[in-house]
């Protein structure tokens, strides 16, 4: 498959099965998402891995965040999370923008390739990715933030993903304004 077909077929799996790839099975992938464009070569991210156990640590978490008396549930929704952490590096030539937008990249491209590897993935986000609790979960550092987490799982057989609308480039694609 090209990667124009990966883009073309990618869809978000919300429910998964508990099938999930293992640390070693992974680690290829990370590597070719990490190849994203980044100036200067600031590598201005990390991804946790989430699994068992680590999932109701972060639902604890979410609770806390959230003033709720019970766990939150939702990090039971696959096998496996992968946090998405920016993690900020001082430079006088890359924007903290910038540096966000290269671990976005990586979030995204991850994404395709889990995809395109046949599990089911969904990045999803939250208010609480913010809070002092989720950060302090994941062992977040002052130059760091949480953008979201992958959840991947197996793709259930006979279900479908969720919607995804085409998009019509040419609404998108637009000319520079003619200078007047």
């Amino acid at each position: 498959m090209s990667a124009l077909d990966a883009a073309l077929a990618r869809q978000s799996w919300s429910k998964v099965t508990e099938d999930a790839p293992t640390s070693d099975e992974l680690l290829p992938l990370v590597a070719a998402a990490g190849r994203v464009a980044d100036h200067s070569s600031l590598r201005p991210w990390r991804l946790i891995e989430l699994r068992g156990d680590d999932r109701v640590v972060l639902g604890e978490a979410i609770a806390k965040a959230q003033s709720d008396k019970s766990p939150s549930s939702k990090p039971l929704r696959a096998a496996l999370l992968i946090a998405v952490v920016a993690s900020y590096q001082k430079s006088d030539k890359v924007p903290r923008w910038e540096q966000e937008a290269v671990a976005s990249g990586v979030a995204h491209t991850l994404s395709l390739l889990l995809d395109e590897a046949g599990w089911g993935v969904i990045w999803r986000t939250g208010g609480y990715t913010r809070s002092k609790a989720v950060a302090k979960a994941h062992g977040l550092k002052k130059n760091e933030e949480l953008l979201g987490w992958l959840y991947v799982g197996g793709k259930p057989q006979g279900k479908k993903p969720g919607r995804r609308k085409s998009v019509d480039a040419r609404d998108l694609l637009t000319r520079m304004p003619a200078k007047k």
